[in-house]
């Protein structure tokens, strides 16, 4: 890196610091410098400045910092360049232990924040490691498992949020990174914290250099790979821990900060981390600039949070789009099993349960009955069961004919974007549906659009570029969807609220004709999945020899990517994001024998079909006279499963 450079980073962050506080204080700067040497605050402005304006814009450099330490030391250690605590998980991971242990654990029980994100961080980068090696942390295998990680734990946390209304009203607002401060403890508390990690860290830049070598090469030459991977890791989850119990999530930056240090030459380790540290404070400072002088024009606050990721999502696609990530092939997390049943017994265990899920209910004393209900119950009851075998099995198709595209069991409708998509059409309704001319239209419509929307640029990128970095920009995409749906959810008002509810995918206002609907078009979007089958068991030699069969590859993955996109469309629009159904339940039905594709598309049909019966079920009945969304259990289930094939895995690896 040269010195010019680094001169002007490290010009940029007392410029941008000096221009935060001046258009923040209404103070001149003289009136500011003296306040720092000691004159006495009097006036309002003054002890604004003093405990609200000083401590927010200390703050950001020293969070900034530690994010982007924390994503440079991340991206030396697994040699991945869109590796970080958000993509890889720990982010996640840390924050829905903070929520839990919020919520669940008793007051005796009650841990330091930093220690609670701490664990949970940890916990997540493990599952990451169980699914895919460390050694393949470098590769796109990584990035997918960690993004399924953070649907998993959203899920998780979503259900104990709607669990605990009134406590979770501020939990929300301040978990969207908003560095909003009225006195100086946030930055006395994190000093502390973050001057030891800063001290540990020259200490790794030589084993670090030696590690670029590549792990064999740096074992000959008398490194301890793996004790420098386990040290490394729990210093970067520390310096993120610290971030997230300060301010909550703000995502970007541990991300786009050492990326840019390397486009800058950065090419050592301490190159990398004093170039990454001096991008952090600058990024994070300007995203809260940026979030301070929107919410003067807007109705509410717009968090740091929020406006971080709408700067470093755009920035994330294009490096998605630069990243030489290797187009690989990645194990299956479920290994193909044996027929333990023949088809025709699921048909029969399928009807059984829907019938069970049909009759199965609680009374008025909250007892368990299984009779035939009443007409009015069986007029609310029967829609929402309909309409979650029609979500069920229209995601597991989905999911199933993306896995065989792409020869990846990571793919699903949810890392693709689509989902998000639905999100983000959902949130344009509310915020447009004041306008006259909108307020007609029924809400689905808007997540229809959205998805729509992601669907067609998905479509229009797919013969353009290669599976994994498809995959890729799907899941940039969906960062950059969430940014935008995290500043309404962040307001904790009743529209957040509700916007909640819908991304957990509930079946509560599900109507006759809407049930009667989505089941019609799930069959028929099914019925133009046949003919795919055969092309889809071409793509199970590979791509060549799939040409050399005759087949126009571009076309049949744009065709099949829309057949797949629209299954999920339609369900998203109704039940939002259900996440893991399409991800799960096609390797599920490998696993119970389902080895051809014809097979598996029947089986994992009819095993989206009884998980979200059962879902439905359960969310009527679990904490009755209340209910859960359905969604959200689903979810749940479905990433329980997902964890069983890990551990399953990880013990039939050692």
């Amino acid at each position: 890196m040269t010195r010019s450079r680094l001169i002007l980073l490290l010009a940029s962050v007392p410029l941008l610091a000096l221009l935060h506080l001046e258009l923040a204080s209404p103070l001149p700067l003289s009136g500011q410098l003296a306040l720092l040497q000691g004159k006495p605050a009097v006036s309002a402005d003054e002890l604004l400045f003093l405990h609200s304006q000083l401590p927010r814009t200390t703050l950001a450099l020293l969070l900034g910092m530690a994010m982007a330490l924390s994503g440079s030391l991340l991206q030396q250690l697994t040699r991945n360049p869109l590796a970080s605590p958000m993509t890889l998980g720990t982010s996640a991971g840390a924050w829905c232990a903070i929520v839990l242990g919020g919520l669940v654990l008793p007051p005796g029980w009650q841990l330091p924040l930093e220690w609670l994100a701490l664990a949970g961080g940890l916990a997540a980068l493990l599952l990451v490691v169980v699914l895919t090696g460390w050694r393949e942390l470098h590769g796109l295998g990584a990035l997918l498992a960690g993004t399924a990680l953070n649907l998993l734990l959203g899920s998780l946390a979503s259900v104990a949020i709607m669990l605990n209304d009134q406590y979770s009203r501020a939990l929300l607002v301040w978990g969207a990174g908003d560095l909003a401060q009225n006195d100086s403890y946030w930055v006395s508390w994190t000093l502390p914290r973050l001057l030891p990690a800063l001290l540990l860290l020259p200490l790794l830049c030589r084993p670090l250099r030696l590690l670029q070598l590549g792990n064999v090469a740096a074992a000959a030459a008398g490194l301890n790979v793996g004790r420098l991977a386990l040290c490394g890791s729990l210093l970067a989850l520390w310096l993120n821990s610290i971030a997230i119990s300060a301010v909550g999530l703000i995502g970007f930056i541990s991300l786009l900060a050492p990326a840019l240090a390397r486009l800058l030459g950065a090419r050592s380790p301490g190159q990398q981390f004093v170039a990454s540290a001096l991008l952090g404070m600058s990024t994070l400072l300007g995203a809260d600039l940026l979030a301070q002088q929107l919410s003067h024009y807007l109705a509410d606050i717009l968090p740091t949070g929020a406006a971080a990721g709408l700067l470093g999502a755009p920035l994330l696609i294009w490096l998605c789009l630069r990243a030489s990530t290797p187009d690989s092939q990645f194990g299956q997390v479920f290994v193909a099993g044996q027929s333990v049943l023949p088809l025709r017994a699921w048909f029969a265990v399928t009807i059984i349960m829907l019938a069970g899920c049909a009759l199965l209910g609680r009374d008025v004393a909250g007892d368990w009955q299984l009779v035939w209900p009443d007409a009015l119950l069986w007029e609310l009851r029967w829609p929402r069961l309909l309409a979650a075998c029609a979500a069920g099995c229209g995601l597991a198709l989905s999911g199933m004919l993306l896995q065989r595209l792409f020869a990846n069991p990571l793919s699903s409708p949810d890392l693709l974007g689509i989902s998000a998509g639905a999100s983000l059409g959902m949130l344009a309704g509310m915020l447009l549906g004041s306008l006259p001319v909108l307020a007609v239209l029924p809400p689905w419509l808007f997540a229809a659009a959205g998805a729509g929307l992601v669907l067609l640029l998905l479509a229009w990128l797919a013969p353009r570029q290669p599976p994994a970095r498809l995959i890729l920009l799907g899941v940039a995409l969906s960062t950059l969807l969430e940014a935008a749906v995290q500043f309404v959810i962040a307001q904790g008002s009743n529209d957040s609220f509700s916007l909640l509810n819908w991304l957990a995918g509930s079946t509560y206002q599900i109507t006759p004709q809407t049930a009667l609907g989505l089941a019609t078009l799930v069959g028929m979007l099914m019925l133009c999945g046949l003919p795919a089958q055969r092309i889809l068991t071409l793509y199970l030699l590979g791509e060549e020899a799939a040409r050399t069969a005759g087949l126009n590859s571009r076309r049949a993955r744009a065709l099949i990517l829309l057949l797949a996109g629209a299954l999920s469309l339609i369900i998203s629009s109704q039940f939002g994001p259900l996440a893991f159904v399409g991800l799960v339940l096609p390797q599920l039905a490998l696993q119970l024998g389902a080895r051809s594709t014809t097979q598996q598309f029947t089986l994992a049909a009819l095993l989206g079909i009884l998980l979200l019966g059962l879902a439905d079920l359960g969310s009527r009945t679990l904490i009755y006279p209340a209910q859960l969304p359905m969604g959200a259990l689903a979810s749940l289930l479905c990433g329980s499963l997902l964890l069983a094939g890990l551990l399953k895995n990880c013990r039939r690896s050692l």
